[in-house]
Protein backbone atom coordinates (compact mmCIF):
# COMPACT_ATOMS: atom_id res chain seq x y z
CA UNK A 1 0.00 0.00 0.00
CA UNK A 2 1.47 3.38 -0.97
CA UNK A 3 2.68 5.74 1.76
CA UNK A 4 1.47 9.09 2.11
CA UNK A 5 2.90 11.88 0.56
CA UNK A 6 4.63 14.29 2.95
CA UNK A 7 2.55 17.49 3.96
CA UNK A 8 2.96 20.77 1.94
CA UNK A 9 5.34 21.90 5.27
CA UNK A 10 8.54 20.23 3.85
CA UNK A 11 7.10 20.34 -0.22
CA UNK A 12 7.51 24.12 0.22
CA UNK A 13 10.36 24.25 2.31
CA UNK A 14 11.85 20.63 1.51
CA UNK A 15 14.43 21.29 -0.58
CA UNK A 16 16.59 21.67 2.54
CA UNK A 17 18.26 19.74 4.49
CA UNK A 18 20.04 20.84 8.39
CA UNK A 19 23.00 20.58 9.80
CA UNK A 20 26.31 20.05 8.37
CA UNK A 21 26.97 23.01 10.02
CA UNK A 22 29.45 24.40 8.19
CA UNK A 23 31.92 26.93 7.51
CA UNK A 24 34.64 27.69 5.41
CA UNK A 25 37.59 28.68 7.06
CA UNK A 26 40.89 28.72 5.90
CA UNK A 27 40.93 25.11 6.24
CA UNK A 28 40.79 23.39 2.87
CA UNK A 29 38.73 20.20 2.65
CA UNK A 30 40.55 16.94 3.55
CA UNK A 31 42.23 15.38 0.24
CA UNK A 32 41.42 12.01 0.48
CA UNK A 33 38.64 12.09 2.07
CA UNK A 34 35.13 11.66 0.51
CA UNK A 35 31.29 11.18 1.40
CA UNK A 36 30.93 7.54 1.21
CA UNK A 37 27.45 5.12 1.41
CA UNK A 38 27.50 2.86 3.70
CA UNK A 39 25.64 -0.82 2.31
CA UNK A 40 25.01 -2.11 5.64
CA UNK A 41 23.77 -0.74 8.94
CA UNK A 42 21.66 -3.34 10.48
CA UNK A 43 17.83 -3.72 9.92
CA UNK A 44 17.29 -1.03 8.59
CA UNK A 45 13.34 -0.89 9.15
CA UNK A 46 13.11 2.59 8.17
CA UNK A 47 14.24 1.60 4.58
CA UNK A 48 16.78 4.81 4.69
CA UNK A 49 20.20 5.36 3.12
CA UNK A 50 23.34 5.58 5.00
CA UNK A 51 26.54 8.22 4.20
CA UNK A 52 29.48 8.66 6.17
CA UNK A 53 32.73 10.94 6.26
CA UNK A 54 35.55 11.04 7.98
CA UNK A 55 38.38 13.59 7.38
CA UNK A 56 41.39 12.08 6.50
CA UNK A 57 43.96 10.84 9.58
CA UNK A 58 40.91 11.34 11.98
CA UNK A 59 41.61 9.52 15.11
CA UNK A 60 38.94 6.80 17.01
CA UNK A 61 36.92 8.74 19.43
CA UNK A 62 36.04 11.79 17.91
CA UNK A 63 32.87 13.39 18.06
CA UNK A 64 30.29 12.29 15.30
CA UNK A 65 27.14 14.74 13.98
CA UNK A 66 24.23 13.43 12.14
CA UNK A 67 22.69 15.69 9.11
CA UNK A 68 19.66 15.62 7.84
CA UNK A 69 17.88 16.72 4.69
CA UNK A 70 14.50 18.86 3.70
CA UNK A 71 12.30 17.66 1.29
CA UNK A 72 13.18 17.30 -2.36
CA UNK A 73 16.94 16.91 -1.33
CA UNK A 74 18.96 14.37 -1.41
CA UNK A 75 22.35 13.28 1.24
CA UNK A 76 24.84 14.87 -1.18
CA UNK A 77 23.56 18.02 -1.59
CA UNK A 78 22.75 18.80 1.58
CA UNK A 79 26.57 17.93 2.50
CA UNK A 80 28.05 19.63 -0.39
CA UNK A 81 26.12 23.25 0.63
CA UNK A 82 25.24 23.26 4.35
CA UNK A 83 29.20 23.83 5.67
CA UNK A 84 29.45 21.09 7.61
CA UNK A 85 32.04 19.51 5.62
CA UNK A 86 34.42 22.67 6.76
CA UNK A 87 33.96 22.11 10.32
CA UNK A 88 34.71 18.63 10.09
CA UNK A 89 37.85 18.36 8.51
CA UNK A 90 38.64 21.91 10.54
CA UNK A 91 37.82 20.59 13.77
CA UNK A 92 38.03 16.92 13.72
CA UNK A 93 34.73 15.11 13.74
CA UNK A 94 33.02 12.68 11.73
CA UNK A 95 29.49 13.02 9.66
CA UNK A 96 26.87 10.68 9.08
CA UNK A 97 24.52 12.09 6.25
CA UNK A 98 21.02 10.03 6.31
CA UNK A 99 18.80 9.90 3.36
CA UNK A 100 15.36 9.18 2.69
CA UNK A 101 13.91 7.18 -0.53
CA UNK A 102 11.59 8.57 -2.94
CA UNK A 103 9.94 4.79 -2.69
CA UNK A 104 9.58 5.87 1.42
CA UNK A 105 8.00 9.32 0.23
CA UNK A 106 7.70 11.02 -3.21
CA UNK A 107 9.00 14.19 -2.08
CA UNK A 108 12.14 12.49 -0.24
CA UNK A 109 10.65 13.93 2.93
CA UNK A 110 11.94 12.41 6.51
CA UNK A 111 7.76 10.99 7.16
CA UNK A 112 7.99 13.40 10.82
CA UNK A 113 4.13 12.77 11.16
CA UNK A 114 3.87 9.34 10.91
CA UNK A 115 3.83 7.55 14.19
CA UNK A 116 5.51 4.67 12.98
CA UNK A 117 8.54 6.63 11.89
CA UNK A 118 8.87 8.97 14.80
CA UNK A 119 8.73 5.87 17.94
CA UNK A 120 11.46 4.75 19.57
CA UNK A 121 12.63 1.67 18.51
CA UNK A 122 11.00 1.49 15.14
CA UNK A 123 10.83 2.85 11.54
CA UNK A 124 13.03 5.84 10.58
CA UNK A 125 13.87 6.68 14.05
CA UNK A 126 15.48 3.16 14.54
CA UNK A 127 17.09 3.61 11.25
CA UNK A 128 19.11 6.44 12.35
CA UNK A 129 19.87 4.98 15.43
CA UNK A 130 21.65 2.16 13.81
CA UNK A 131 23.50 4.44 11.80
CA UNK A 132 25.09 5.88 14.84
CA UNK A 133 25.41 2.49 16.21
CA UNK A 134 27.32 1.58 13.67
CA UNK A 135 29.60 4.75 13.14
CA UNK A 136 30.37 3.93 17.19
CA UNK A 137 31.40 0.29 16.23
CA UNK A 138 32.89 0.38 12.72
CA UNK A 139 33.96 4.30 12.31
CA UNK A 140 35.67 5.11 15.60
CA UNK A 141 33.09 7.79 16.55
CA UNK A 142 32.39 8.60 20.66
CA UNK A 143 29.41 7.19 21.05
CA UNK A 144 29.21 10.17 24.22
CA UNK A 145 29.58 12.75 21.71
CA UNK A 146 26.92 12.24 19.25
CA UNK A 147 24.87 15.18 17.69
CA UNK A 148 21.85 15.49 15.00
CA UNK A 149 21.17 18.55 12.91
CA UNK A 150 18.37 18.79 9.96
CA UNK A 151 16.17 21.04 7.94
CA UNK A 152 13.11 21.68 7.36
CA UNK A 153 11.92 17.54 7.33
CA UNK A 154 14.81 16.65 8.67
CA UNK A 155 14.73 19.64 11.07
CA UNK A 156 11.32 18.26 12.36
CA UNK A 157 13.39 14.94 12.27
CA UNK A 158 15.91 15.92 14.28
CA UNK A 159 13.42 16.84 17.25
CA UNK A 160 12.32 12.93 17.00
CA UNK A 161 15.67 11.98 17.51
CA UNK A 162 16.12 14.05 20.47
CA UNK A 163 12.99 12.97 21.93
CA UNK A 164 13.15 9.33 21.30
CA UNK A 165 16.98 8.51 21.90
CA UNK A 166 18.26 11.35 24.88
CA UNK A 167 20.62 8.54 26.22
CA UNK A 168 22.08 8.63 22.61
CA UNK A 169 21.99 11.97 21.13
CA UNK A 170 24.03 14.70 23.76
CA UNK A 171 22.89 17.79 22.05
CA UNK A 172 21.05 19.29 18.41
CA UNK A 173 19.70 21.43 16.21
CA UNK A 174 16.66 21.85 14.53
CA UNK A 175 16.12 24.46 11.47
CA UNK A 176 13.30 25.44 10.38
CA UNK A 177 11.32 22.10 11.81
CA UNK A 178 8.70 21.42 14.12
CA UNK A 179 7.79 20.24 17.51
CA UNK A 180 7.92 16.91 18.49
CA UNK A 181 4.60 14.96 18.07
CA UNK A 182 3.01 18.08 16.64
CA UNK A 183 1.72 16.49 13.17
CA UNK A 184 0.93 18.28 10.19
CA UNK A 185 -1.01 21.25 12.02
CA UNK A 186 1.60 22.73 13.41
CA UNK A 187 3.03 23.72 10.09
CA UNK A 188 1.17 26.27 9.12
CA UNK A 189 -0.77 27.77 12.13
CA UNK A 190 0.34 28.01 15.44
CA UNK A 191 -1.01 25.70 18.02
CA UNK A 192 -3.12 26.09 21.53
CA UNK A 193 -1.14 24.18 23.96
CA UNK A 194 0.34 24.62 27.56
CA UNK A 195 4.16 23.97 28.27
CA UNK A 196 3.16 21.86 30.18
CA UNK A 197 1.53 19.82 26.94
CA UNK A 198 4.21 20.55 24.66
CA UNK A 199 6.82 18.37 27.01
CA UNK A 200 4.55 15.32 28.12
CA UNK A 201 4.84 14.63 23.84
CA UNK A 202 8.32 13.99 24.36
CA UNK A 203 8.63 12.48 27.84
CA UNK A 204 5.94 10.11 26.39
CA UNK A 205 8.64 9.05 23.86
CA UNK A 206 10.67 7.43 26.17
CA UNK A 207 8.28 6.50 28.91
CA UNK A 208 10.21 6.17 32.34
CA UNK A 209 13.52 7.90 31.35
CA UNK A 210 15.56 9.49 34.07
CA UNK A 211 19.03 10.54 32.66
CA UNK A 212 19.84 14.10 31.41
CA UNK A 213 17.80 15.48 28.26
CA UNK A 214 19.78 17.33 24.91
CA UNK A 215 20.65 20.52 24.93
CA UNK A 216 18.64 21.86 21.89
CA UNK A 217 19.43 24.96 19.46
CA UNK A 218 16.41 25.86 17.05
CA UNK A 219 16.76 27.80 14.09
CA UNK A 220 13.72 29.96 12.61
CA UNK A 221 13.48 32.48 9.72
CA UNK A 222 10.74 35.23 10.60
CA UNK A 223 9.37 35.17 7.46
CA UNK A 224 9.21 31.46 6.49
CA UNK A 225 5.50 31.21 5.31
CA UNK A 226 6.15 26.93 4.65
CA UNK A 227 6.93 26.79 8.54
CA UNK A 228 5.17 29.54 10.21
CA UNK A 229 7.38 31.24 12.94
CA UNK A 230 4.93 30.14 15.70
CA UNK A 231 7.03 26.53 15.25
CA UNK A 232 10.39 28.33 16.58
CA UNK A 233 8.99 29.78 19.75
CA UNK A 234 6.65 26.19 20.25
CA UNK A 235 9.95 24.19 20.26
CA UNK A 236 11.54 26.38 22.49
CA UNK A 237 8.48 26.18 24.96
CA UNK A 238 8.57 21.99 24.66
CA UNK A 239 12.21 21.79 25.26
CA UNK A 240 12.48 24.54 28.59
CA UNK A 241 9.51 22.58 29.98
CA UNK A 242 11.49 18.92 29.65
CA UNK A 243 14.22 20.61 30.88
CA UNK A 244 11.61 22.04 33.63
CA UNK A 245 13.50 25.60 33.27
CA UNK A 246 11.04 29.24 32.55
CA UNK A 247 10.45 30.21 29.07
CA UNK A 248 11.69 33.33 29.63
CA UNK A 249 15.22 34.20 28.47
CA UNK A 250 17.71 34.60 30.37
CA UNK A 251 20.28 35.94 28.10
CA UNK A 252 19.17 38.20 24.37
CA UNK A 253 21.92 38.68 22.22
CA UNK A 254 22.08 40.36 18.72
CA UNK A 255 24.41 38.51 15.54
CA UNK A 256 25.31 39.01 12.29
CA UNK A 257 22.44 38.84 9.43
CA UNK A 258 19.81 39.95 11.27
CA UNK A 259 20.14 37.33 13.90
CA UNK A 260 18.49 37.42 17.48
CA UNK A 261 20.11 34.81 19.74
CA UNK A 262 17.74 33.77 23.01
CA UNK A 263 19.17 31.70 25.18
CA UNK A 264 17.48 29.59 28.27
CA UNK A 265 18.82 28.69 31.48
CA UNK A 266 22.36 28.38 31.21
CA UNK A 267 21.86 27.53 27.79
CA UNK A 268 20.35 24.59 27.67
CA UNK A 269 17.76 25.27 24.90
CA UNK A 270 18.69 28.22 22.82
CA UNK A 271 16.43 30.24 19.95
CA UNK A 272 17.54 31.85 16.78
CA UNK A 273 15.43 34.48 15.01
CA UNK A 274 16.85 35.11 11.87
CA UNK A 275 14.69 38.79 10.70
CA UNK A 276 13.70 38.32 6.77
CA UNK A 277 14.70 34.92 6.68
CA UNK A 278 12.15 32.29 4.74
CA UNK A 279 12.17 28.72 4.30
CA UNK A 280 15.61 27.23 4.66
CA UNK A 281 19.29 26.89 6.01
CA UNK A 282 21.03 29.62 7.26
CA UNK A 283 24.41 29.96 5.38
CA UNK A 284 27.09 32.49 4.89
CA UNK A 285 29.47 31.80 2.00
CA UNK A 286 32.93 33.12 2.88
CA UNK A 287 36.63 32.58 3.96
CA UNK A 288 36.35 33.66 7.68
CA UNK A 289 36.03 31.07 10.66
CA UNK A 290 32.48 31.67 11.51
CA UNK A 291 31.47 31.77 7.57
CA UNK A 292 30.01 28.51 5.74
CA UNK A 293 27.84 27.12 2.85
CA UNK A 294 26.58 28.00 -0.64
CA UNK A 295 24.05 30.21 -1.12
CA UNK A 296 21.67 28.35 -3.27
CA UNK A 297 17.66 26.96 -2.69
CA UNK A 298 16.92 26.32 0.58
CA UNK A 299 20.42 27.84 1.38
CA UNK A 300 19.96 31.17 2.55
CA UNK A 301 22.74 33.92 2.95
CA UNK A 302 22.38 35.29 6.10
CA UNK A 303 24.28 33.48 8.96
CA UNK A 304 26.57 30.55 9.14
CA UNK A 305 24.01 27.56 11.45
CA UNK A 306 26.46 25.06 11.16
CA UNK A 307 29.67 26.92 12.44
CA UNK A 308 27.38 28.25 15.44
CA UNK A 309 25.73 24.53 15.88
CA UNK A 310 29.57 23.32 15.95
CA UNK A 311 30.59 25.42 18.83
CA UNK A 312 27.40 25.61 21.05
CA UNK A 313 28.07 21.46 20.47
CA UNK A 314 31.61 21.69 21.99
CA UNK A 315 33.66 20.77 18.98
CA UNK A 316 35.14 23.35 18.03
CA UNK A 317 38.10 22.12 20.81
CA UNK A 318 38.29 26.09 21.95
CA UNK A 319 37.37 24.87 25.52
CA UNK A 320 40.30 23.45 27.32
CA UNK A 321 40.17 25.12 31.16
CA UNK A 322 37.03 24.34 33.14
CA UNK A 323 35.24 27.09 35.06
CA UNK A 324 35.87 29.12 38.14
CA UNK A 325 34.56 27.78 41.52
CA UNK A 326 30.64 29.44 41.95
CA UNK A 327 30.30 32.19 44.66
CA UNK A 328 27.34 33.12 46.86
CA UNK A 329 26.50 29.39 47.86
CA UNK A 330 23.59 29.75 50.45
CA UNK A 331 20.50 28.24 52.35
CA UNK A 332 17.27 29.25 50.70
CA UNK A 333 15.46 27.46 52.57
CA UNK A 334 15.20 23.81 54.72
CA UNK A 335 12.44 20.88 55.50
CA UNK A 336 12.97 17.96 57.93
CA UNK A 337 13.91 16.41 54.39
CA UNK A 338 15.16 18.78 52.22
CA UNK A 339 17.71 22.06 52.02
CA UNK A 340 17.00 24.81 49.12
CA UNK A 341 20.38 25.91 47.80
CA UNK A 342 21.35 29.20 45.65
CA UNK A 343 24.47 30.19 44.43
CA UNK A 344 25.81 32.85 41.88
CA UNK A 345 26.44 32.10 38.24
CA UNK A 346 30.06 31.17 36.71
CA UNK A 347 30.67 32.92 33.16
CA UNK A 348 31.12 30.35 30.35
CA UNK A 349 29.75 27.51 33.02
CA UNK A 350 27.21 25.20 31.20
CA UNK A 351 25.56 23.86 34.17
CA UNK A 352 26.67 22.70 38.26
CA UNK A 353 27.02 19.67 39.80
CA UNK A 354 26.01 19.74 43.86
CA UNK A 355 28.11 17.90 46.25
CA UNK A 356 26.85 16.77 50.01
CA UNK A 357 29.24 15.91 52.35
CA UNK A 358 31.87 15.74 49.62
CA UNK A 359 29.79 13.13 47.53
CA UNK A 360 28.12 14.41 44.34
CA UNK A 361 24.11 14.28 44.05
CA UNK A 362 23.53 15.67 40.66
CA UNK A 363 23.28 12.79 38.03
CA UNK A 364 23.61 15.55 35.75
CA UNK A 365 24.64 18.49 35.54
CA UNK A 366 21.63 21.55 36.73
CA UNK A 367 21.28 24.31 34.23
CA UNK A 368 20.18 26.96 37.07
CA UNK A 369 21.76 28.16 40.07
CA UNK A 370 19.75 26.50 42.52
CA UNK A 371 19.33 23.33 43.23
CA UNK A 372 16.80 21.59 46.48
CA UNK A 373 18.34 18.11 47.69
CA UNK A 374 15.20 15.72 48.81
CA UNK A 375 15.16 12.68 50.79
CA UNK A 376 17.33 13.81 53.53
CA UNK A 377 17.05 12.88 57.47
CA UNK A 378 15.52 14.68 59.79
CA UNK A 379 17.36 16.87 62.29
CA UNK A 380 20.90 15.90 60.85
CA UNK A 381 23.21 18.14 59.61
CA UNK A 382 24.36 18.42 56.24
CA UNK A 383 27.66 20.15 54.20
CA UNK A 384 27.50 21.07 51.01
CA UNK A 385 29.54 22.39 48.07
CA UNK A 386 29.03 23.52 43.95
CA UNK A 387 31.25 22.83 41.46
CA UNK A 388 30.49 24.91 37.31
CA UNK A 389 31.01 22.65 34.38
CA UNK A 390 31.80 23.06 30.97
CA UNK A 391 33.07 21.18 27.75
CA UNK A 392 36.68 21.27 29.50
CA UNK A 393 34.81 19.73 32.81
CA UNK A 394 34.40 20.53 36.41
CA UNK A 395 36.00 23.43 38.15
CA UNK A 396 37.11 23.82 41.97
CA UNK A 397 34.54 23.50 44.65
CA UNK A 398 32.77 26.83 45.99
CA UNK A 399 33.21 27.19 49.90
CA UNK A 400 31.42 24.94 52.20
CA UNK A 401 27.47 25.90 53.53
CA UNK A 402 25.96 23.56 56.12
CA UNK A 403 22.60 23.26 56.58
CA UNK A 404 20.91 21.64 59.54
CA UNK A 405 16.98 19.76 58.49
CA UNK A 406 13.93 20.47 60.56
CA UNK A 407 12.60 18.25 63.42
CA UNK A 408 9.68 15.36 62.19
CA UNK A 409 6.18 17.25 61.68
CA UNK A 410 3.85 15.02 64.07
CA UNK A 411 1.97 12.25 61.33
CA UNK A 412 -0.70 13.39 59.23
CA UNK A 413 -3.75 11.68 58.57
CA UNK A 414 -3.80 8.50 57.01
CA UNK A 415 -3.62 7.95 53.27
CA UNK A 416 -7.11 8.19 51.18
CA UNK A 417 -8.55 4.83 49.87
CA UNK A 418 -11.16 4.22 46.90
CA UNK A 419 -9.15 6.91 44.27
CA UNK A 420 -10.95 6.38 41.16
CA UNK A 421 -10.54 8.40 37.93
CA UNK A 422 -15.10 9.20 37.43
CA UNK A 423 -14.57 10.44 33.91
CA UNK A 424 -12.01 11.86 31.10
CA UNK A 425 -11.60 14.12 28.27
CA UNK A 426 -9.39 15.20 25.74
CA UNK A 427 -7.88 17.55 28.14
CA UNK A 428 -9.29 16.24 32.02
CA UNK A 429 -9.10 13.71 33.71
CA UNK A 430 -11.73 13.57 36.86
CA UNK A 431 -10.96 11.45 40.51
CA UNK A 432 -12.66 10.71 43.25
CA UNK A 433 -11.75 9.31 46.75
CA UNK A 434 -12.73 8.24 50.47
CA UNK A 435 -12.96 10.57 52.84
CA UNK A 436 -10.00 10.53 55.52
CA UNK A 437 -10.90 10.75 58.85
CA UNK A 438 -9.73 13.70 60.85
CA UNK A 439 -8.77 15.51 57.23
CA UNK A 440 -9.75 19.34 56.22
CA UNK A 441 -8.37 18.88 52.77
CA UNK A 442 -6.53 16.86 50.24
CA UNK A 443 -3.71 17.40 47.64
CA UNK A 444 -3.76 15.75 44.56
CA UNK A 445 -0.43 14.43 42.67
CA UNK A 446 -0.07 14.15 39.06
CA UNK A 447 3.20 12.49 37.90
CA UNK A 448 4.83 12.50 41.84
CA UNK A 449 4.15 16.20 41.39
CA UNK A 450 1.76 18.07 43.70
CA UNK A 451 -0.54 19.98 41.58
CA UNK A 452 -3.08 21.71 43.89
CA UNK A 453 -1.74 24.82 45.21
CA UNK A 454 -3.93 24.79 48.20
CA UNK A 455 -6.10 21.55 49.78
CA UNK A 456 -8.81 21.21 48.45
CA UNK A 457 -11.85 20.36 50.74
CA UNK A 458 -13.87 18.07 48.50
CA UNK A 459 -13.19 14.14 48.06
CA UNK A 460 -13.01 15.01 44.09
CA UNK A 461 -11.39 16.58 41.68
CA UNK A 462 -10.75 17.49 37.97
CA UNK A 463 -7.39 17.71 36.47
CA UNK A 464 -7.19 20.47 33.53
CA UNK A 465 -5.08 21.09 30.96
CA UNK A 466 -3.64 17.95 29.92
CA UNK A 467 -2.61 16.27 26.93
CA UNK A 468 -5.10 14.14 24.47
CA UNK A 469 -4.02 10.48 24.17
CA UNK A 470 -1.85 10.72 26.80
CA UNK A 471 -1.14 8.57 30.12
CA UNK A 472 -1.26 10.20 33.90
CA UNK A 473 -0.87 8.96 37.01
CA UNK A 474 -2.64 10.35 40.08
CA UNK A 475 -2.37 9.80 43.89
CA UNK A 476 -3.86 11.75 46.93
CA UNK A 477 -2.86 12.76 50.34
CA UNK A 478 -4.75 14.19 52.73
CA UNK A 479 -4.50 17.28 55.61
CA UNK A 480 -5.56 18.07 58.71
CA UNK A 481 -5.80 21.05 60.66
CA UNK A 482 -2.52 22.01 61.65
CA UNK A 483 -1.67 21.35 57.98
CA UNK A 484 0.56 18.19 58.36
CA UNK A 485 -0.02 16.14 55.18
CA UNK A 486 0.19 12.57 55.26
CA UNK A 487 0.94 9.93 53.05
CA UNK A 488 0.38 9.23 49.34
CA UNK A 489 -2.51 6.86 48.35
CA UNK A 490 -2.33 4.51 46.11
CA UNK A 491 -1.45 5.79 42.45
CA UNK A 492 -4.39 5.12 39.88
CA UNK A 493 -3.34 5.21 36.01
CA UNK A 494 -5.51 7.58 33.54
CA UNK A 495 -5.50 7.72 30.14
CA UNK A 496 -6.87 11.17 28.22
CA UNK A 497 -9.47 10.90 24.97
CA UNK A 498 -8.63 11.32 21.53
CA UNK A 499 -8.98 14.77 20.15
CA UNK A 500 -11.05 14.47 17.32
CA UNK A 501 -10.03 16.89 14.70
CA UNK A 502 -11.93 17.35 11.26
CA UNK A 503 -11.06 18.09 8.06
CA UNK A 504 -12.83 19.07 4.91
CA UNK A 505 -11.11 19.52 1.66
CA UNK A 506 -10.96 17.74 -1.84
CA UNK A 507 -9.39 14.35 -2.17
CA UNK A 508 -6.52 15.83 -3.86
CA UNK A 509 -5.88 18.16 -0.67
CA UNK A 510 -6.29 15.28 1.33
CA UNK A 511 -3.74 13.59 0.19
CA UNK A 512 -1.50 16.40 -0.09
CA UNK A 513 -2.26 16.65 3.43
CA UNK A 514 -1.30 13.09 4.12
CA UNK A 515 -4.32 12.24 5.72
CA UNK A 516 -5.20 10.08 2.79
CA UNK A 517 -3.51 8.05 -0.03
CA UNK A 518 -4.25 6.93 -3.63
CA UNK A 519 -4.20 3.78 -5.25
CA UNK A 520 -5.43 3.19 -8.98
CA UNK A 521 -7.02 6.53 -9.29
CA UNK A 522 -9.28 5.93 -5.69
CA UNK A 523 -8.33 7.94 -2.86
CA UNK A 524 -8.38 6.08 0.83
CA UNK A 525 -8.73 7.63 4.29
CA UNK A 526 -4.88 6.75 6.15
CA UNK A 527 -5.82 3.66 9.17
CA UNK A 528 -9.42 3.39 7.94
CA UNK A 529 -8.70 2.70 4.70
CA UNK A 530 -12.29 3.75 3.66
CA UNK A 531 -12.72 4.40 -0.17
CA UNK A 532 -13.44 8.50 -0.58
CA UNK A 533 -14.21 8.14 -4.54
CA UNK A 534 -11.91 9.27 -7.20
CA UNK A 535 -8.29 11.30 -6.46
CA UNK A 536 -9.14 14.49 -8.60
CA UNK A 537 -10.31 18.41 -6.65
CA UNK A 538 -14.14 17.78 -7.68
CA UNK A 539 -15.00 15.10 -4.89
CA UNK A 540 -15.05 16.69 -1.36
CA UNK A 541 -14.98 14.87 2.03
CA UNK A 542 -14.76 15.64 5.62
CA UNK A 543 -12.36 13.32 7.29
CA UNK A 544 -12.26 12.71 11.59
CA UNK A 545 -8.92 11.98 12.74
CA UNK A 546 -9.50 9.58 15.91
CA UNK A 547 -6.26 8.71 16.34
CA UNK A 548 -2.56 8.89 15.20
CA UNK A 549 -2.26 9.04 11.41
CA UNK A 550 -5.84 7.43 11.65
CA UNK A 551 -8.72 8.87 9.59
CA UNK A 552 -12.49 7.91 9.34
CA UNK A 553 -15.27 9.33 6.60
CA UNK A 554 -17.25 12.00 8.68
CA UNK A 555 -18.96 14.24 5.89
CA UNK A 556 -21.66 16.00 8.10
CA UNK A 557 -20.37 14.98 11.29
CA UNK A 558 -18.27 17.94 12.32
Amino acid sequence: MPRPSAPRLLRAALAVLTGLAAVAVAAAPAQAATLTQVSSFGSNPGNLTMYSYRPDNLPAGRPVVVLLHGCTQNGTGYFTNSGWRKYADLWGFSLIVAEQKSGNNALSCFNWYQAADIARGQGEALSVRQMVSHAVANLGADANRVYVSGLSAGGAMSAVMLATYPDVFKAGSVVAGLPYNCGTPCQSAAQSKTPQQWGNLVRAAYSGYTGPWPRVAIWQGQSDSTVVPANGTELMTQWTNVHGVTQTPTGTTSLPGNTTLETYSGDLVRLYKVAGMGHGTPVDPGSGLDQCGTATSYFLDTICSAYRDAVYFGLDNTVTTPPGAPTGLAVTGVTSASVGLSWSAVSGATGYHVYRGGVKVTASPVGDTSYTDNGLAASTTYSYTVRAVNAAGEGAASGAVSATTSATPPPGPAAPTGLAVTSVTDSSVSLSWSAVSGATGYHVYRGGVKVTGAPVSATSYTSTGLAASTGYSFAVSAVNGSGVEGALSAAVPATTAATAACFTASNYAQVAAGRAYHSLGYTYANGSNQNMGLYNTFYTHTLKQTAPNYYVLADGQC
